[in-house]
């Protein structure tokens, strides 16, 4: 019988939490996943902290290349997910503010 997602083992958050560096879970994420899903996590994660400046859609896919879905998906997280987002986007506000000047 297949496990649902809350009722899967907890290796790969656990594993993700004992990371220690950028590189580490860049070289981590590299060997877990493919070159597509590496891009669609950070191409949602750059959605989301542009929705999360207020930017609006038609901007956010100039700048991303995201397909109004992706946005829309992103945009429906941020309001109604799990708060993962909510929780993550202010801790690397100072990452994404100094990436955006580069």
């Amino acid at each position: 019988m297949k496990k649902s997602p809350k009722e899967s083992n907890n290796l790969l958050y656990e594993s993700i939490l004992k990371l220690e560096t950028v590189e580490e879970c860049r070289n981590f994420l590299q060997d877990l996943c493919t070159v597509s899903e590496l891009c669609a996590m950070e191409q949602r994660i750059e959605v989301a902290m542009y929705l999360h400046d207020g930017m609006i859609y038609n901007d956010i896919l100039d700048r991303t290349g995201a397909s109004s879905a992706t946005i829309s998906r992103v945009n429906r997280c941020l309001r109604y997910g799990a708060d993962g987002y909510q929780s993550i986007l202010p801790r690397v506000s100072e990452v994404w503010n100094a990436q955006k000047k580069e």
